[in-house]
């Protein structure tokens, strides 16, 4: 039962009563019925009859359409009069409706018109009553049945729009996630995207891959602060233009520069901004240049344990636009090295003493579980390290991206 605070408040100077069903009865329900009537008389009416009804109701009366739309508390059922001192007609329904989207309503008026009562169900009024011709027991059906009827409506929307939204997040996500662009069959590409939102199926993170003829790797990933439509969206478009300035072969500091401006642009509110870093691995695969705009460093990952690659950072994007001053770093690459690029949110969560993991025990969970040969293996167990101890207390979005070539490629291409 719902505390005197939740119960609805009638318009009236008259404060609600509770119509209590009958001891006899057994059905459990307690719903709350707002009747629109200016007769008192069919007020009282309305009251009695669902009194004898022996449906469990909290009932209040509003004598025009200007009172009931003061009230706070949502009915579950509206049983509306179509004639009405400020309003009438199919009128007075299309604004109860708009008013209360999801209540029942029932028309319970004394025009007899068939033609009406069509009219008034087909613009969504579950039921139409003729006062006179009722009694307690087909009135409190009659509610009771409506509401049951609406909640289904209800629930069906909401399943609908579930779904679409579903939808839609996938189609942002496999914009987030896309096919990487590569043409050798040397280069093993392992990822592992984890949401920071419960069921959600999209974030602000983002990362990407292509190949150029000569079996150069250029790789991104890149992190917009916060999760939700809106920071995938502006993750996505950073990709795809990422993506677009790569293959048109513009250098890694006017991308970040062109990156920003796209941010800037796009963005819905001036404090988001976003990081980034850009690889580019040799052919030989020696050497990786590595440009970050306020993101972690790229992990070397050898069988003797993992290490930050030493680069230089600077700003994020969108931090202080026109400010950075992005520049490259070359670093150099042992024969049988990987590379592993991820976001923020590999190091933010919760170790199992209860303190944040960190940079440096998210690096030394790498450097451990680096003599794992299978990339997809060696990702799994990272992630289920990172969340051994977090046990959900971290939401922010996690990405892995994972590079990894066999060693006798090396040496055949030096």
């Amino acid at each position: 039962m719902l505390s005197d605070a939740d119960r609805p408040v009638a318009p009236s100077t008259a404060a609600p009563s509770t119509v209590g069903r009958p001891a006899s009865s057994s059905a459990a329900v307690d719903l709350a019925v707002l009747l629109i009537e200016d007769d008192p008389g069919d007020a009282l009416l309305t009251r009695e009859l669902l009194a004898d009804s022996g449906l469990g109701t909290r009932f209040a009366q509003a004598s025009s359409l200007t009172e009931a739309a003061a009230t706070t508390s949502t009915p579950d059922c509206v049983l509306l009069d179509l004639h009405l001192p400020d309003s009438r007609g199919l009128a007075a329904l299309r604004q109860v409706l708009h008013r209360w989207p999801d209540a029942a309503v029932v028309v319970l008026t004394g025009l007899a018109d068939a033609a009406t009562a069509t009219a008034a169900v087909a613009a969504g009024a579950q039921d139409y009553l003729i006062k006179g011709q009722i009694d307690g027991t087909l009135l409190g059906r009659t509610v009771e049945y409506a509401v049951q009827r609406r909640r289904v409506v209800v629930t069906q929307r909401q399943l609908r729009d579930s779904r679409m939204q579903a939808s839609e997040n996938l189609r942002l996500q496999r914009g987030l996630l896309p096919t990487p662009l590569i043409t050798d069959p040397t280069l093993a590409v392992t990822s592992r995207y984890v949401p920071g939102r419960g069921r959600s199926l999209l974030g602000g993170d983002f990362f990407d891959l292509v190949q150029d003829r000569d079996h150069t790797i250029h790789a991104v990933i890149g992190d917009v602060c916060g999760n939700g439509p809106d920071e995938a969206a502006i993750g996505v478009g950073l990709r795809v233009g990422w993506r677009t300035l790569t293959l048109a072969g513009v250098d890694k500091t006017s991308r970040m520069r062109l990156l920003e401006q796209v941010l800037v642009a796009e963005r819905p509110r001036e404090a988001m901004f976003a990081t980034a870093c850009t690889i580019r691995v040799t052919p030989d695969r020696s050497t990786v240049v590595v440009v970050s705009a306020g993101h972690p460093a790229p992990l070397v990952i050898t069988p003797d344990g993992a290490y930050p690659a030493p680069i230089r950072h600077h700003l994020g994007l969108g931090m202080f636009p026109g400010r950075g001053r992005w520049q490259e770093s070359v670093v150099t690459l042992p024969k049988d090295a990987g590379l592993l690029l991820y976001t923020d949110g590999a190091y933010e969560g919760f170790a199992e003493d209860g303190t944040r993991l960190g940079e440096q025990r998210f690096v030394n969970l790498a450097g451990s579980l680096s003599v794992t040969t299978d990339p997809g293996d060696f990702l799994t167990a990272l992630l289920t390290e990172i969340r051994r101890g977090d046990d959900g207390r971290h939401n922010d979005d996690t990405a892995l991206l994972h590079l990894t070539w066999p060693a006798k490629a090396t040496e055949d291409e030096a």
